[in-house]
């Protein structure tokens, strides 16, 4: 695997990553409101 792949797997996983960490804290908030 070439640097370059390399590094646009990495920056594709935190994109993944950060996009689910932002889905997770939303599903958070809507708990709390319900409860």
């Amino acid at each position: 695997m070439s640097f370059e792949s390399a590094v646009f797997c990495a920056l594709s996983l935190m994109i993944l990553w950060g996009g689910f960490g932002i889905c997770l804290r939303i599903a958070m908030k809507k708990q709390k409101q319900d409860n």
